[in-house]
């Protein structure tokens, strides 16, 4: 088996005294779509944000792309690999839809206004709004600006996207559209880490699932394991609360 893209070995956060992620040991392999479930405040969205250094770690050990998360200077390289979906859009509201999303390739890869201008055209088209390329975000809808937020992260040519809730703030009406861009994507390879409760999607487009429960993977397996006949008893009491 090849090696994983992502590797966390013993990972414990704390906030004070606040324990969040207590032992975490999890490993990811290219193109595996991975979705996170359980109650609030049970480290998951904690978790992702390690991944790309948001959320420093005081024990354990993280690995991503080969590279373990050591430094200033890793996590400058790590986030060139690794892009990431908030639950708010994150967009800045001065700028074009087209701007916010160039803004990086220029001035973290280096990209010419014209390169970066073409990258982004064509990732805001493939996530369908590339008519809304030179509007401010306030004047789209929220399904519109979170598949902004997406073409922003892929116009980076991430190894590994990395979604919080990315469907949370939306309307009930415009979830759909932005889970249709991430069934795309794992349609396509991208290698996944999703926090999400859209129970549906986790089904149809996760290659496991893992169920978090205080600061701990509690369970870990592919979707009908864990939907159909979970193993433990938090999960089967979650479950039951959610579906």
């Amino acid at each position: 088996m090849e090696s994983a893209i992502i590797t966390m070995e013993d990972v414990h956060k704390w906030y004070g005294k606040l324990h969040v992620l207590r032992g975490v040991d999890l490993e990811v392999q290219a193109r595996e779509v991975v979705v996170l479930i359980g109650p609030s405040g049970s480290g998951k969205s904690t978790l992702l944000r390690t991944l790309n250094g948001l959320e420093e770690i005081q024990q354990g050990r993280i690995v991503v792309g080969g590279v373990e998360l050591k430094g200033q200077k890793s996590l400058v390289n790590l986030r060139r690999d690794v892009g990431f979906v908030f639950q708010s859009f994150n967009l800045y509201p001065h700028m074009t839809i087209l701007n916010n999303v160039t803004l990086a390739p220029r001035t973290v890869r280096g990209l010419s206004k014209e390169e970066a201008e073409e990258t982004a055209l064509h990732f805001l088209d493939r996530v369908g709004i590339k008519d809304q390329a030179h509007k401010k975000p306030g004047t789209l809808s929220g399904g519109q600006q979170q598949r902004a937020a997406i073409a922003r992260a892929l116009a980076m040519n991430p190894k590994i996207m990395l979604f919080d809730e990315p469907t949370s703030a939306l309307d009930p009406e415009m979830i759909g559209e932005v889970l249709n861009v991430m069934t795309d994507l794992a349609k396509e390879g991208m290698t996944m880490l999703v926090v999400s409760h859209e129970m549906g999607f986790t089904r149809q487009v996760a290659d496991r699932v893992i169920f978090m429960d205080q600061g701990v993977i509690v369970e870990d397996g592919p979707p009908e394991q864990i939907f159909e006949n979970p193993r433990e008893e938090r999960t089967k009491k979650f479950l039951r609360q959610i579906l």
